[in-house]
């Protein structure tokens, strides 16, 4: 028994290990980082979209429990055979950063790009399942996760392929393969993510213009290399520079990690950064004593702290809230769709069409074939 939970909580704590006990093998439940501690404590798994999207693929369970938000539920379902069902325990729980390209205004910019950049589309008409080959001037497109799955199937059926922020690098390597050496990448809807992970691989800025619906460029797009959506993560956007001074002038040998999908003077500012997988290992890598601020979402960061200490963990913006989508998923959420999957109903179940799924799993398995 947790002493921390109030009565209530603690209740519908024991009622969902009751329902778990029940299901069996049935259930799955997946858990990203990002989740209250009340929501780990239940999960098979916890980890970031990659490795979860990877469980997802493997489980045999009949019904899979994402607590995460829609987007991962999403690619779960399209990983997964049709007899199994994938429930999310908040519908409401989105992603502001997946709202900001929607299908619509990709399909607008597409046509526009290719004109305007001078470059061709990868797709083979005569097999949408294949991508053309390297030596050619194309736009490969490239869709973080952290997206819908009409906008997957979008890329999977114009060549492209999915990433997360574990293998952003490897997935642009392959893209770049593909778009040839005169080709680019159009990567949405993260511009962070997609800048920060072309600086590292000594991508130069000015190869690297910003597209915003609307506006247009900020920047050449004929000989970019990368063409970044205008897209942002509200959270890690708040991470700054300034807090990273702050807190090295008051932990001098204190060490920085941050999530790529911080701006990039945030990033260049700090010891290291990765994926929440990446960071949850950094900090069991450090030496006890270490005084360690991390940039990401703060119950991740107060998990770790709660987890090691012996080392001083603090998050670098003091004042910044839980992700306010991945807080929707409450344990009553949970608790409620276990207790009616055991009566035999299939309760916010995440369904994507068919026409969808197609061209999704295609840009997914291409993702799931890159090893890092």
């Amino acid at each position: 028994m947790d002493t921390s939970l109030s009565p209530e909580e603690q209740a519908i704590a024991d009622r969902i290990e009751e329902l778990r006990v029940e299901l069996g093998d049935e259930l799955l439940i997946l858990g990203h980082h990002y989740q209250r501690d009340s929501i780990v404590q239940h999960a098979d798994f916890l980890g970031d979209s990659f490795m979860l999207s990877q469980k997802a693929a493997e489980s045999d369970a009949k019904y899979i429990v994402f607590c995460g938000v829609h987007f991962m539920a999403e690619s779960a379902d399209i990983l997964t055979s049709d007899e199994q069902v994938v429930v999310l325990p908040n519908m409401r729980a989105g992603c502001s950063m997946a709202d900001m390209a929607t299908l619509t205004e990709v399909e607008s910019a597409w046509t526009t790009l290719l004109e305007e950049a001078g470059l061709d589309d990868p797709i083979d008409r005569d097999d949408p399942t294949a991508v053309a080959g390297s030596g050619e001037k194309f736009l490969v497109p490239v869709t973080y996760m952290n997206s819908s799955a009409d906008l997957k199937d979008f890329v999977g059926r114009h060549g492209g392929i999915v990433c997360t922020s574990s293998n952003a690098q490897g997935v642009l390597n392959w893209a770049f393969e593909r778009a040839g050496k005169d080709g680019a990448v159009l990567f949405f809807p993260d511009q962070h993510l997609g800048r920060n992970t072309g600086n590292a691989m000594g991508i130069s800025l000015d190869l690297m213009p910003t597209w915003t619906p609307g506006i247009g460029a900020m920047g050449e797009l004929k000989g970019s290399r990368i063409i970044l959506w205008h897209g942002f993560c509200s959270v890690h956007k708040r991470f700054t520079p300034e807090q990273i001074v702050d807190f090295r002038s008051r932990h001098p040998e204190g060490i920085v990690v941050v999530h790529p999908e911080c701006p990039i003077e945030t990033v260049e500012a700090s010891d290291a950064n990765g994926s929440t997988q990446y960071i949850r290992n950094f900090v069991g890598q450090q030496a006890s004593g270490s005084s360690i601020a991390i940039g990401t979402e703060i119950n991740m960061v107060a998990r770790l702290a709660d987890e090691h200490p012996d080392k001083h963990i603090e998050c670098l913006d003091s004042e910044i809230c839980p992700c306010s989508t991945m807080y929707m998923i409450h344990p009553a959420y949970l608790m409620d769709v276990l207790e009616r999957i055991v009566d035999g109903e299939k309760p916010n179940q995440i369904q994507v069409p068919p026409a969808i799924q197609e061209g999704s799993l295609w840009a997914l398995e291409r993702m799931l074939s890159i090893k890092k």
